[in-house]
């Protein structure tokens, strides 16, 4: 498809709504799995580990998801991910005891890595370059509003069905995603290799190789921003509390954080294409960088709310740049591979940057550790300025 051809909003349906409703899906059952976990005798600790399960299951699945997905199509891949969380959805809720529970919360994980690989991959191949980044930006935020409402759309069903209404409303969900993915057009190349090109085939280990440069640069960027993100879901209740501010309050500005975030999303896709992909990066992270240094000087409900939306506003404005920048660098042949090491690097700063938190909050004091996290924030700043390069990428 060319420039010219191309509408933004003719991928509504084929890739935005499964995105969506995966999303919904996923949102729905992340504030009651400790919860469950609790239901089925686990201890505040392992009810806590269990949180981590999906993120677990995803870092995991990014290799075998690249290779899943190189194997059968994007297309392919969505569906199997989509109709494998159902599965997951429907193992947790009809779980007998706590191992088959953690199995299927393991499964959702698993299933988000191939799912979210594969649609990105999709759009890399199917949206001209001139429109990536707003196809990539409008991705991420279809997701946040996706994650955003899902609790409360959960919270409405279980009013009916109690605690498992959570898991109905994610199976619901995850199984609608399935059928819209069904619609998808598959791409022309399918997603395999040509037959009589084996020997040309592009492995993990090739695509490492040949791109070990931005791997090793870039990708310790994507790391930053993946922990940067993690870590700000966390700071801002822990901070309130802190604070001695009642978890209403903290929920509230929470949720206006959460507001600003989704609301910016589309102009900072259409600024990274057309003033590159520097001008969203590299103020994103310094916005979020100034935003968690400012936080453990608030005091008092007002200049929380001041700074929690300013955190907001940063992640937003960086909505989408992980995967615009994944797809900028992923050759034609071997996109899969190279995207699933991309979010390899992606997930481990997902689960890393909380566990920077901790670590200094625990050895010295939680502003502190949120002062490390701020310092990690002008770090990829600093690096996405340098080694991100000016001018566009054609393919």
């Amino acid at each position: 498809m060319t420039s010219g051809e191309f509408r933004l909003r003719d991928l509504a349906f084929s890739v935005y709504a499964p995105s969506l409703l995966y999303s919904v899906g996923t949102g729905a059952i992340l504030p009651v799995i400790a919860l469950s976990a609790r239901g089925l005798g686990a201890s505040v600790a392992a009810a806590a580990l269990a949180i981590t399960l999906i993120g677990i299951g995803s870092l995991l699945t990014n290799v075998p998801a690249s290779l899943i997905t190189a194997r059968f199509g994007e297309r392919a891949a969505m569906i199997g991910a989509a109709a494998w969380a159902t599965c997951g959805m429907g193992l947790a809720l009809a779980a007998p005891g706590l191992g088959v529970f953690a199995a299927g919360i393991l499964m959702i994980g698993m299933a988000g890595s191939v799912f979210n690989l594969a649609r990105q991959s999709f759009l890399a191949e199917a949206v001209p370059v001139q429109f990536r980044a707003r196809a990539m930006s409008t991705l991420g935020g279809v997701s946040r509003i996706g994650t955003f409402i899902g609790p409360f759309v959960s919270a409405a069903v279980m009013l009916w069905l109690g605690l498992p209404g959570a898991y109905w409303t994610g199976l619901a969900a995850m199984a609608a995603a399935t059928v819209v993915s069904i619609r998808i057009p598959e791409l022309a190349h399918g997603g395999r290799p040509s037959a009589g090109k084996d020997a040309a085939r592009p492995t993990i280990r090739s695509i490492a190789a040949s791109h070990k440069r931005v791997l090793a640069t870039l990708g310790v960027g994507v790391m930053l921003i993946s922990a940067v993100r993690a870590t700000r879901q966390a700071v801002i209740p822990l901070w309130a509390e802190q604070l001695g501010l009642d978890a209403p309050t903290a929920s509230v500005i929470y949720g206006l954080s959460g507001a600003v975030d989704m609301l910016v999303f589309y102009p900072a896709g259409k600024l990274m294409d057309r003033k590159g992909r520097v001008a969203v990066a590299v103020p994103a992270m310094v916005v979020m960088g100034v935003a968690l240094a400012l936080l453990p000087l608030t005091s008092q409900a007002a200049t929380l709310l001041a700074v929690a939306m300013l955190l907001g506003f940063g992640n937003g404005i960086g909505s989408g740049i992980v995967m615009t920048l994944g797809a900028d660098f992923s050759p034609r042949a071997g996109r899969p591979q190279f995207l699933g090491l991309w979010r390899l690097l992606s997930d481990t700063g997902v689960m890393g940057g909380p566990v920077v938190l901790s670590v200094m909050t625990g050895a010295v004091s939680l502003a502190s550790g949120i002062w490390t996290v701020a310092v990690l924030a002008f770090a990829g700043a600093a690096i996405f300025g340098y080694f991100i390069p000016r001018t566009p990428r054609s393919g």
